[in-house]
C-alpha cells in the first residue's frame, strides 16, 4: 500500500539530501541563474512527457510505475501491481485514486510541491529557491514549500547538458525522505484524455 501522505507530499519523490537545514545557503550565482532560466525555457517547450518511474522510500522500499504529463497542470502516476493507487491532476486539484476500492482523496492544486514544474511556463526562479548546487553533470534546485501537511523541502535534479528532469527529491516535515527517478522518457507523445480524469463512479473520501 502506498502511503497517502507520501503521495501527496512528493507526487512520491526524493533523493537523499543528507540535510534538514532549510535556510538558504547562498543566492544563485549569475551563471546558475542562467542555467535555471535555460532549464525553464527548455522544459516549457516540452508539452507532453511519458515514461517510467522508480520510487524509493526512506526505508529502502521500492515501487515502480508509469507517468504521463501534459502542460499545463496535468499529470498522472500509475503504480505497478500489486498497488492499485494512482495520482491524477486535472488542472483543478490533485487526486489520489484507489482503483480497487473505487475511491479518491482530493487536494488543492496550489498546495502540492512541483506545481512550478507543471505550469504552462516553467520558471523556477519565481519559486522559493533555497539552494542551487551542481555535481557530476547534474544541477539540483532546492525549493522549500508550505503544504497542507507542513513544510517540505523539494529538490529538482536536472541533467546539465540536456536540461531535462532526471529526478526529484523530498524531505517530509517528519524528516523522512523519498526518492523518485525517471527513465525511458519520451517527449511530445499523444496522451488519451481519459488518463487525466476521475471515473464518475468513484466516491470521494474525507481527509
Amino acid at each position: 500500500m502506498i502511503r497517502r501522505d507520501a503521495l501527496l507530499l512528493g507526487l512520491s519523490a526524493a533523493f537523499a539530501l543528507g540535510t534538514s537545514a532549510w535556510a538558504q545557503s547562498a543566492a544563485p550565482t549569475p551563471e546558475q541563474q542562467q542555467i535555471i532560466a535555460e532549464i525553464g525555457t527548455h522544459n516549457s517547450a516540452i508539452r507532453t512527457m511519458v515514461g517510467r518511474f522508480l520510487q524509493i522510500d526512506t526505508n529502502g522500499g521500492r515501487t515502480e510505475g508509469t507517468f504521463f504529463l501534459e502542460r499545463p497542470d496535468k499529470i498522472a502516476f500509475r503504480y505497478a501491481p500489486p498497488s492499485r493507487e494512482e495520482i491524477v491532476s486535472i488542472g483543478k486539484g490533485f487526486y489520489v485514486l484507489n482503483r480497487r476500492d473505487e475511491t479518491y482523496y482530493a487536494y488543492p492544486q496550489d498546495s502540492i510541491p512541483l506545481r512550478q514544474f507543471l505550469g504552462d511556463q516553467v520558471n523556477l526562479l519565481d519559486a522559493n529557491v533555497v539552494d542551487v548546487s551542481t555535481s557530476d553533470g547534474y544541477i539540483s534546485i532546492t525549493v522549500v514549500e508550505e503544504t497542507v501537511a507542513g513544510t517540505v523541502q523539494v529538490s529538482l535534479i536536472f541533467d546539465t547538458d540536456s536540461k531535462e528532469l532526471a529526478q526529484w527529491s523530498l524531505v517530509e516535515p517528519s524528516g523522512a525522505e523519498l526518492t523518485f527517478s525517471l527513465y525511458d522518457v519520451e517527449k511530445d507523445q499523444q496522451i488519451p484524455r481519459s488518463f487525466f480524469s476521475i471515473p464518475a463512479n468513484y466516491k470521494p473520501l474525507e481527509q
